[in-house]
């Protein structure tokens, strides 16, 4: 199928599914859900990319189960942290802070998630749309995509099991990969766009899969990611100011000297 058109039904496709996500969240007030549906609809686009790209088929593989695997696991983490809780609190005080515009505004930022995800699939149109397949981009890929696959659900583990015990309310998680990075898990989720990056090397248009993981990096450092978590953190987590000043904030390595 022509990159043109691929590239037009998954903007529609985006569009419509975020549009009837936000009818959703209309109904249950909680937006919480367009986390695990972002990571969801990602994996199904590298899938249908994947079948309408006209590449070599190894890259079309790639592109298919790196995308799909990573989706499933992390929407069913989100899914599975958000069910039955109250809203996200970042989401809660949007409404707050919206008002009487908040119905409006957050349609738009169900948008704005679409939007994101068509620029992140650059990711997966590229390779998927290349030939032929380079072995050695591919076994290279395959490894950065296992180690950031494996980290990320690695850290996010050793957080979940930290914050199941109640002695550990209202502390600071410093075990395993959370000593060296206050987020090791978006460390590894911006090494997971790198991969398709990888896997690119050589082909035409591969600069243009270096977007991707900058725009994740951008979006986690200065956007909706560690600011507003950061912010919310460092006035409910006793020492989290202290952990601020000792641990790197998003690349791990050994922390500093208190």
């Amino acid at each position: 199928m022509p990159v043109l058109v691929t590239i037009a039904l998954v903007a529609a496709g985006l569009v419509l599914t975020f549009a009837a996500a936000w009818l959703w969240q209309l109904r249950t007030e909680n937006a919480g859900m367009v986390d695990p549906l972002w990571a969801a609809t990602l994996g199904v686009v590298a899938l249908l990319v994947a079948v309408c790209g006209t590449g070599a088929a190894l890259n079309r593989a790639c592109v298919a189960a790196g995308g799909l695997l990573w989706g499933a696991r992390l929407a069913l983490h989100l899914w599975r942290r958000n069910a039955g809780k109250p809203e996200d609190p970042r989401y809660h005080a949007f409404r707050e802070r919206w008002g009487a515009h908040a119905a409006r505004n957050m349609f738009w930022f169900f948008q704005l998630q679409a939007v994101i995800s068509m620029l992140l699939c650059v990711a997966f149109l590229v390779p998927a749309y290349a030939s032929p397949a380079r072995p050695a981009s591919v076994a290279a890929a395959i490894a950065v995509w296992l180690v950031a696959v494996t980290g990320e659900a690695l850290a996010d583990r050793q957080l979940k099991r930290f914050a199941a015990d109640p002695a550990n309310r209202g502390k600071v998680c410093r075990a395993g990969l959370w000593r060296y990075s206050r987020h090791p898990n978006y460390f590894f989720e911006c090494v997971h766009w790198l991969a398709y990056a990888v896997l690119s090397i050589g082909m035409p248009w591969a600069w243009l899969t270096l977007a991707p993981p900058l725009l994740m990096a951008w979006l986690l450092l200065k956007v909706s990611g560690i600011p507003i978590l950061e912010a919310r953190l460092a006035d409910t987590r006793d020492g989290y100011r202290d952990y601020m000043r000792t641990t790197s904030v998003l690349i791990p390595w050994p922390p500093k000297r208190a």
